[in-house]
């Protein structure tokens, strides 16, 4: 007996020590919830991330919903059962979070909102994200410079608007900064939008997907340009970009006789890039997602340490309930001529990706 009972207590020893192991970890455990794999940018946002963390000592629980807000509310909820002291959030649906977000607060997690502001709860402490109403000035400046409308070029030139999904506060934002830098050369009749249609519920791309922007430039292209070319496409990103130049391609744009229009995106994926290279789209926003990575391991670091956080806007980003303190990164723009020095020679792709 007294070998069993000996033998009893060297067990519990040895399970209190595995205890005490796990609820270490639990105490440097950081979540870190991303939309999808579908879209290159958030491979690259997630792996930038976790592997900063963990150059810190954190460990990381890195998952993707894949485009799936129930499951992103399920991986939310592990991630609160597991202890992680600090959740950071790309959120599929800006506005569906708040039930999970409650059960974080009241656990006292902290809450970092990337990329995507997530609405209607208390318990978003922080926003990290790029100045997003800037990529729309990026994108509508560059088509104020390639026409020549900043020196006096009259056209008239015929343009059609994209939005991005009505479910990402971000649309709002790219697209304000856009049509507010545009306002006045669309006003003066100088840019034609042939179809009238600027409003967001009539603009925007459910998902940001690709196919939602073919099938709409399909219908426009048919619908008003059946016996003139579009001279301006603004497009806030990437993915829909792609979509609207298979459908200029099926058109029979990309000759010296009706070449592409000018098109606008951002993200810089390696698609689009080659399609910079070959013509087809003019301009991509670059947002380094290893800046905004770095930023917000800054952010949970100074949250783990009981610091304060670095931000540098107060003002801007309500969510419905409070305004959320944001750091805002500043974009820039690729473009032919400069992707090469953006791109390549600081490391973000190699020659061989773009190839």
């Amino acid at each position: 007996m007294k070998k069993t009972g000996i033998l009893l207590l060297i067990i519990m020893m040895i399970a209190s020590l595995f205890v005490g192991c796990a609820q270490k970890a639990d105490e440097n455990l950081i979540g870190v919830s991303m939309p999808t794999k579908s879209l290159q940018r958030w491979n690259q946002d997630g792996a930038n991330m976790k592997t900063e963390l963990e150059k810190k000592g954190y460990s990381v629980e890195l998952l993707y919903a894949e485009d799936s807000v129930d499951q992103q509310i399920k991986d939310l909820e592990n991630m609160i059962t597991k202890g992680c002291k600090v959740l950071v959030i790309a959120s599929i649906d800006g506005e569906a979070l708040k039930g999970v977000l409650d059960e974080a607060g009241k656990a006292g997690i902290k809450v970092i909102a990337y990329d995507r502001l997530i609405k209607g709860s208390k318990y978003v402490d922080y926003y990290a994200t790029f100045d997003n109403y800037l990529v729309g000035v990026i994108q509508g400046n560059y088509i104020i410079e390639k026409l020549g409308l900043d020196k006096g070029e009259k056209g008239p030139f015929t343009m059609e608007v994209f939005g991005g999904s009505p479910d990402d506060n971000n649309a709002y934002f790219f697209n304000g900064g856009a049509m507010d830098t545009l306002a006045p050369y669309i006003e003066s009749g100088v840019l034609n939008i042939k179809s009238g249609q600027t409003e967001m519920e009539q603009i925007a791309i459910q998902g940001w997907k690709s196919e939602g922007a073919q099938a709409r430039m399909d219908n426009l292209l048919t619908a008003f340009y059946a016996d003139e070319s579009v001279d301006v496409v603004l497009s806030p990103n990437d993915s829909l970009a792609q979509g609207i130049v298979a459908s200029l391609r099926a058109a029979g744009y990309g000759t010296s006789s009706n070449p592409f229009p000018i098109l606008t995106g951002q993200d810089c994926d390696t698609t689009n890039v080659k399609m910079l290279i070959a013509g087809e789209q003019s301009m991509s926003v670059f947002k380094d997602t290893r800046t905004l990575a770095a930023k917000v391991v800054d952010m949970v670091e100074a949250i783990m340490k009981g610091t304060e956080p670095p931000i540098n806007d107060t003002k801007t980003y309500d969510n419905g309930v409070k305004i959320v303190p944001s750091y805002l990164c500043e974009p820039v723009f690729a473009d032919v001529n400069n992707y090469k020095a953006l791109l390549i020679d600081s490391g973000y792709y190699t020659e061989d990706q773009l190839k």
